[in-house]
């Protein structure tokens, strides 16, 4: 049992070591004793993102493949196997779903009330908890509101105050760096030995990008690696028997750099650190997509030998490592060592492999209650399907529903501003794609009534809306970056080629609409997922064009696009100089007043880009959902090959050239007799009339349209229309809608 934990109440700033005791035991060892071996078992859950119920909100039924209430059975047993454990969360945890916006922006927590996270973290007797990236989304009172509720402490060693100074040597600590625990443990002969647990946490300094607006002038961020090798000797010193190092961090082989957000290669080579709980990139660490990397021995579970563990995300899995300690002269030392990865549902066979623990699904039922009542309310209809299996090949409507409302937006905040007539362009991505996420992670919207939880669906993060301002030679080379999704094809081969890159995130696979383009996957990519340079001559964007003309590389245009990218991407944002419009209304919240604001909605994408052709001989594969199958069948360059082991189905991808038609010769016309022209009559004298005024000019509003966009084409301003056709909200304009054009009677 913990001895204090039930009145624990934490502040960002200030947490206590937790003293831990056990049942009465033999009297314990001395610390001096030589040849004693403890077995300590480390148990890890990360990128939670609020995914406590097994229940998926946006399909509105419950799941066996996720959620922490499962977790947290196969926690309990895994901690009956143990005779020692310790347990720790790494982040990412108040955000992710509806259950976490709900409680964030709906009904906003309240001073001292208990965050429904912390709500069933707290029945599992968490160890200590280290800071995510998202865990930031809703700003630092919020932050701190919310772990106040944990009956645990926090760790981070990155993230510190900003003081306004250049002087380094004087900065502190935003929350508490470390943590050394006081752990009863007992050996193989049942003696009880006092172990110092050193627990250290990070966060990617990358927060101070993608959340700027919450965290700019507050708190500043450190180099994870450099953060490491400050304060790891420091817990030696004071004591640490081991060291547990908590990164909220991936993985990457990649070349060592300054703030380097997946870090954990170079982590692991930080002395004295004994063990490693990873997360961030939702993967699952050990695992053979790993094969091969530096540093990794997967039969051990270790990097750079050091046992380290990710387990996936939304409590898919439980990250375990059970360390065999030794106790010589005095001093503990990690002897062996074995990492393995428990998950709940077993992927293969389709089938759950534990039940929901009931005290978590009892600790939490009112706030999953309110979160379905909230995600089951009405926002408009759609006269068709919206689903994201596509998205990856061809213009796509679950981007297109998300670039047409922000355009919408942001043409509305920019009108009477200095940006009225630049052209609006809209960024998209889709969020819901499968890759690591699996086969069931795909948008799926039948056509028909819209509710809110379909347009938490469509886009599944609180970012805010964003206006950049590109110039068309920088807009190509965003679009580049993203076309890096693609792997490349050879066009000489006739083997099975895969076209994903799922080593690209297709969140980041920006669709820029209001141009047109075409991708050439048959050209290397020039850019990384990372936006460093691949390929410098490469040009994979072809005949991109803005209004049927090849885009002038110094015409401005102002893009639409979220908080996220515009304040983290040097694409979007070049100089850190272009955000012209930073909203504090987010995307989903657009997204829904757009369709209430016309009800019924069309959501047909408009084909602005597609993939360039290459030839009728490649044999290029696209995975998507196995529920892609039917639509599919509307999709001419897709041809169904089967289902693939890990649950996708596979379709083979068309690279030919479309087809011409070789235009006939206009038919001559029959030669006839000239007709002699008969002399016209003469016209009678009648008196000069009096010059009529011009009729108005009747517009029909096409979609896209808006009454800036009209009055421009016609030389009249936004505000002289909406005078002139009376219109009560200008604003509000519809397809189909008649427009006067006064022509100056």
């Amino acid at each position: 049992m913990k001895s204090s934990k039930s009145t624990w109440k934490r502040t960002l700033s200030a947490v206590v070591a937790a003293g831990l005791t056990v049942l009465p035991l033999p009297a314990a060892a001395s610390a001096a004793d030589s040849g004693t071996t403890v077995e300590l078992r480390i148990m890890e859950t990360t990128d939670l993102h609020v995914n406590i119920v097994n229940y998926d909100y946006f399909a509105d039924k419950p799941t066996d493949e996720y959620g922490f209430a499962k977790t947290a059975t196969l926690i309990k047993q895994a901690r009956e196997e143990a005779a020692n454990s310790l347990l720790f969360d790494n982040g990412d945890l108040i955000q992710g779903n509806p259950l976490g916006d709900y409680v964030a922006t709906v009904d906003p927590l309240k001073q001292g009330e208990t965050h429904p996270v912390y709500k069933a973290l707290n029945l599992l007797d968490y160890d200590a908890g280290n800071i995510g990236n998202h865990e930031f989304n809703y700003g630092l009172d919020f932050l701190k509101n919310s772990i106040g509720g944990a009956d645990f402490p926090y760790v981070n060693a990155n993230v510190y105050i900003d003081d306004g100074d250049k002087d380094e040597t004087n900065d502190k600590n935003y929350f508490t760096p470390y943590l050394i625990l006081d752990k009863e443990v007992k050996d193989q002969t049942g003696a009880v030995h006092k172990l110092k647990v050193g627990v250290i946490g990070f966060v990617p300094p990358q927060i101070l990008q993608w959340d700027k607006a919450k965290l700019e002038g507050k708190v500043i961020t450190k180099d994870i690696v450099k953060t490491a090798e400050k304060f790891v000797p420091e817990m030696k010193a004071k004591g640490a028997d081991i060291i547990i190092a908590i990164p909220h961090s991936g993985f990457e082989d990649i070349p060592q750099t300054d703030q380097m957000e997946n870090s954990v290669l170079y982590l692991s080579k930080v002395k004295d650190i004994n063990a490693i709980l990873f997360g961030h990139a939702h993967k699952v660490f050990p695992d053979k997509s790993f094969e091969g990397k530096t540093g990794v021995d997967l039969t051990k579970g270790t990097i750079n030998g050091v046992p380290a563990v990710e387990p996936g995300f939304w409590g898919n899995n439980l990250g375990i490592i059970d360390l065999k300690l030794q106790l010589a002269d005095g001093k503990w030392t990690v002897a062996d060592s074995k990492t393995a990865v428990k998950p709940i549902f077993d992927t293969v066979n389709k089938k759950p492999l534990v039940d929901a623990d009931q005290e978590v699904l009892d600790a939490v039922a009112e706030d999953h209650q309110h979160t379905l009542d909230y995600v089951r309310g009405p926002v408009g209809t759609t006269t068709a399907p919206i689903n994201s299996f596509f998205a990856l090949v061809q213009d796509d409507p679950s981007i297109q529903i998300v670039t047409n409302a922000q355009k919408w937006y942001v043409e509305k905040q920019l009108q009477g501003t200095d940006y009225e007539g630049i052209p609006v362009l809209s960024a998209g991505a889709p969020f819901k794609a499968g890759g690591r996420q699996g086969p069931a992670y795909y948008t799926n919207i039948p056509a028909g009534s819209i509710a809110i939880k379909n347009v938490a669906d469509l886009y599944l993060y609180s970012n805010t809306v964003n206006a950049v301002l590109v110039t068309g030679a920088e807009l190509k080379e965003w679009l580049e970056w993203s076309a890096g999704q693609f792997n490349t094809i050879d066009p000489a081969s006739r083997e099975k080629q895969e076209l994903i890159n799922y080593d690209f995130p297709t969140y980041n696979f920006d669709v820029i609409d209001g141009v047109t383009y075409q991708i050439d996957v048959s050209k290397p990519a020039k850019y990384k997922a990372d936006g460093t340079v691949l390929n410098a001559k490469s040009s994979r964007i072809v005949n991109l064009k803005y209004e049927g003309k090849p885009i002038d590389p110094a015409k401005k245009f102002v893009v639409a696009s979220n908080n996220y990218r515009a304040s983290s991407s040097k694409f979007a944002n070049p100089d850190g100089k272009r955000i012209i419009l930073a909203s504090p209304d987010e995307n989903r919240q657009v997204i829904i007043d757009y369709i209430r604001s016309f009800k019924t909605i069309n959501p047909t994408a408009d084909g602005n880009w597609s993939l360039a052709p290459i030839n009728d001989k490649v044999n290029v594969a696209f995975k998507t959902s196995p529920d892609a199958k039917a639509a599919a069948a509307e999709v001419k360059s897709l041809s169904y090959v089967g289902s693939t082991e890990d649950g996708y189905s596979e379709f083979k991808l068309s690279f030919a050239a479309p087809a011409t038609t070789v235009p006939k010769p206009p038919a001559k016309p029959d030669p006839k007799p000239p007709v002699k022209p008969e002399p016209p009559a003469k016209p009678e004298p009648k008196p000069d009339p009096k010059p009529e005024a011009p009729a108005d000019i009747v517009y029909t509003v096409k979609k896209g349209d808006t009454l800036w966009e009209i009055a421009r084409k016609y030389g009249t301003t936004w505000q002289q229309l909406a005078k002139y056709n009376k219109l009560k909200n200008p604003n509000r304009i519809y397809v189909g809608q008649k427009l006067l054009i006064p022509t100056g009677k």
